[in-house]
Formats: structure tokens, C-alpha cells, sequence
């Protein structure tokens, strides 16, 4: 008995279309104006976007509600004066340090790694991000 030779499979190519894609020029975004095509459909207003990224100088490591005082762990050093920013959760604070306290006395200057405490009119909780504005 002879032995049949299996058939040889054809192969089919098939053409495939290219496309071409389209390049739109986008316009700047004016002042107040919103941006909802990325970030997954949230609107970012133009101001937020164009807002100048900057390294966090703490964190919030408490707040006493009673006397709206917080607790910041600093990184970086921070004066007397100062205009700090408080991001976390939704929300953002702007707060000009009038007075600032460390271990219950007044100081004009402190350190990095010091901890300090921080009159704040709104509440913020422990973990918020502080920038220096």
C-alpha cells in the first residue's frame, strides 16, 4: 500500500487599507475657557492648566479643629510672611502666614524637618500637600 502525501494548504493574503490620519491644529485656550477632550471628560479650566508645578515643602501631619490650628511636617525651609498653598482631596487653600509656632513658641523662621504649627481658617485634613505659593 502506498502512502497518500498530505495536500498542501493554500495561503491567502489579504490587502490591508491604510489610513491616512488627520492633523487638526489646535487653538490656545483663552482665560476661562475649559478643556474637556482629555483627562478622561473632567473640564480643567485654562488658568488650572497653565499653573506652575511646584515640588511640595510638607505635608499636614494634623489639625486641631477646636483652635483651627495645622500641623505641618516640612521639607523645605519656610518664613514669616510666606503665602503657602494647601492641595488635597477637591480642595485647594491659599494661606498667608501671620504667625507660625514650633513646640508652643512664636518663630519668625523655620527649618526643614521642623514641625510647626499653622493658623487656618478652613478645614484641612492629615495627608494634604502644602506648596509654597
Amino acid at each position: 500500500m502506498q502512502k497518500k502525501k498530505p495536500k498542501a494548504k493554500k495561503v491567502v493574503k489579504k490587502k490591508v487599507a491604510v489610513k491616512k490620519k488627520v492633523v487638526t491644529k489646535k487653538k490656545p485656550l483663552k482665560p476661562g475657557h475649559s478643556l474637556t477632550s482629555r483627562h478622561g471628560g473632567l473640564k480643567v479650566r485654562a488658568r488650572e492648566r497653565q499653573a506652575v508645578v511646584s515640588r511640595p515643602i510638607g505635608r499636614v501631619s494634623h489639625y486641631f479643629d477646636k483652635i483651627k490650628v495645622a500641623a505641618i511636617k516640612l521639607k523645605a525651609p519656610l518664613k514669616k510672611g510666606d503665602t503657602i498653598r494647601i492641595e488635597g482631596g477637591t480642595m485647594t487653600v491659599k494661606v498667608k502666614i501671620s504667625s507660625m509656632q514650633k513646640d508652643h513658641k512664636p518663630i519668625a523662621l523655620a527649618k526643614a524637618k521642623d514641625e510647626i504649627g499653622v493658623k487656618i481658617s478652613k478645614v484641612v485634613r492629615e495627608g494634604y500637600r502644602v506648596f509654597k505659593a
